[in-house]
């Protein structure tokens, strides 16, 4: 068996190859980002904001809590065992949007595409962090982040396109069907196993090993704690973006294709800007990063209620998606960087837990407002809690140089 070497140059092919991968997985999401709350409308009768966000809670519920048991699943099965049954897990999601015929079945795909994207984009993160070693860690989840992102948002525009041109089912699932079985063929035939890098890297780690990694990650350990909470906020506004800026728009008198492009705006410049802002997590303050990226977050979401044209509107979908790509590969990063090897993949499993409960809160907290009150009211709301989180995020977490973690706290 030849050296384990870490180091992105040295496991450039591996790793480009889990970076195409990870796009085809942010497509599945993009394939319905942009178009199911029109669906819910038009083909189910859903009127109620609540009931059109009911389709992301299940979504974030189940990408949650698979989250968090694929890091104990990744060293008991291995990283590529779970990626292969994620794309399993997919094959049938398209067809289940394509003939649902109730808005049950709807549910019942997302929540296969929540546990289909818990274990395969889960599987390409810790994968790809054990590849490239401690140094180039932030410059990896932006290539990472950004490949899933942007083909997030390029899915969210083609399938709108798509259903204005030849209309809403069956043909924008037609993508899915492409993306599954690219996904799966690739992570059979192609992909290794990554978990001989991680104990090649726990031999030279200086990272102190935690006692009940998952309680540190959560709510104990004041880096982990305030990187989880922000992640768990940002999420959130992306929950109720996700669920109401298709509807805010609708009431604003925009077409499809215009909605289309406008939801695939924030996505796109969110995946774009991962390609500099990781490499920036690499030698910036990881602390400074968070702050400003979630302060910009919280001042750019009220914008959206403020304009009515395509060309007004895109500007504040451009700085929200800047700040949320500032934050994504620097959670990733900053976990890492706290962590030991091997009690990395929980800590990212617990860590993208609480992000992706923030899907849940931020539809079921979103929708309740925008029903009880107002569209303005909800996006406001949330506005709210994203600056609060950032200033939280300023107090409680302390600045630490790459590869150099906290003292380890007390149990």
């Amino acid at each position: 068996m030849p050296s384990i070497q870490l180091g992105l140059k040295q496991n450039a092919a591996q790793f480009s190859l889990l970076v195409l991968i990870n796009a085809f997985v942010g497509g599945m999401v993009g394939m319905e980002r942009s178009i199911l709350p029109r669906l819910a409308e038009t083909v189910y009768g859903l009127n109620a904001n609540l009931a059109i966000l009911s389709f992301i809670a299940v979504f974030g519920l189940f990408k949650a809590g698979t989250n968090y048991v694929t890091g104990s699943l990744a060293e008991r099965f291995g990283r590529k065992n779970l990626l292969v049954v994620g794309w399993l897990i997919a094959l049938p999601i398209p067809f289940l949007l394509m003939y649902a015929p109730n808005w049950n079945w709807i549910l019942f795909a997302n929540a296969l595409l929540g546990i289909q994207q818990g274990l395969t984009w889960s599987s390409t993160v810790v994968m790809k962090i054990e590849l490239v070693g401690p140094k180039q860690r932030g410059l990896a989840m932006g290539i990472n982040e950004s490949a899933g992102y942007l083909a997030l948002g390029g899915m969210a525009f083609l399938s709108g396109w798509a259903a204005t041109e030849f209309g809403l089912v069956p043909y924008p699932f037609f993508l899915g069907i492409a993306l599954s079985i690219l996904g799966l063929m690739l992570s059979v035939f192609f992909v290794r196993d990554t978990r001989a890098f991680a104990q090649a890297e726990a031999e030279q780690s200086r990272i102190p090993i935690l006692p009940r990694i998952a309680a540190q990650t959560a709510w104990k350990h004041p880096n982990l704690a305030s990187i989880s909470q922000a992640g768990m906020v940002n999420n959130l506004n992306d929950g109720m973006i996700w669920g109401l800026l298709p509807v805010l728009l609708l009431q604003k008198g925009f077409s499809l294709n215009q909605m289309a492009l406008l939801a695939a705006i924030y996505p796109a410049v969110w995946g774009l800007g991962q390609l500099f802002t990781g490499a920036l997590a690499d030698v910036v303050s990881k602390k400074k990063l968070l702050f400003w990226g979630m302060l910009v977050q919280g001042i750019s979401i009220p914008m959206l209620l403020l304009f009515n044209s395509v060309q007004a509107l895109a500007w504040p979908l451009v700085v929200l998606g800047l700040g949320t790509a500032v934050v994504y590969p620097t959670f990733l990063a900053g976990i890492s960087e706290n962590t030991h090897p091997s009690q990395r993949p929980q800590a990212i499993g617990t860590f993208r837990l609480w992000r992706d409960l923030g899907y849940v809160l931020g539809a079921v907290l979103s929708g309740w407002l925008a029903d009880r009150w107002s569209i303005p009211i909800a996006v406001l709301s949330i506005a709210a809690l994203t600056l609060a989180s950032g200033l939280w995020l300023g107090l409680r977490m302390k600045n630490t140089r790459t590869g150099i973690p906290l003292s380890m706290p007390r149990p």
